[in-house]
């Protein structure tokens, strides 16, 4: 008989116990995190919306859009502005500060929650920073009194 089969099986020490289990519970903590079905007071329900062509989703009527302000759409990842009468302007809702979601339009400005980075309704340029950065342009189509997604 050889003295290895003699010998005890090595234990888990308690350290690393401790780790594995932290690891578990933040990996549980981030997938927790990142699906947030979190939705803004602004965003539109898709049964105000108007119908929209075979080409993009629809977002709403032109009459939802203040002049000089906007609208959040969360699940569509896009604010829709009215800079003047008439005119409509789409950006995505991705700051490029830290990648997080603009949540408001107010007083002619989109503004990120996160660290207060604020955007113009005009043309999404920064009005105020941490990001240096603009909002991306998105596409919409404006027909009759509907707006849609391009």
């Amino acid at each position: 008989m050889s003295s290895e089969s003699l010998q005890p099986a090595p234990a888990i020490c308690r350290r690393t116990l401790l780790a594995a289990l932290g690891g578990v519970g933040i990996a549980a903590t981030l997938t927790a995190c990142g699906a947030s079905d979190d939705k803004s007071s602004d965003s539109s329900d898709s049964s105000d919306a108007a119908s929209g062509s075979a080409g993009g989703a629809a977002l709403a009527k032109t009459t939802d859009i203040p002049e000089g302000g906007g609208k959040i759409f969360a699940d569509q990842s896009v604010v829709v502005t009215q800079p003047t009468a008439g005119e409509f302007k789409a950006y995505s809702t991705v700051c490029p500060h830290q990648k997080q979601r603009v949540n408001s339009v107010d007083n002619g400005l989109i503004t990120c929650p996160a660290h207060g980075s604020q955007f113009s309704v005009t043309d999404g340029s920064v009005k105020k920073g941490p990001a240096t950065s603009g909002l991306t342009a998105a596409k919409i189509t404006v027909s009759g009194d509907s707006i849609t997604l391009a």
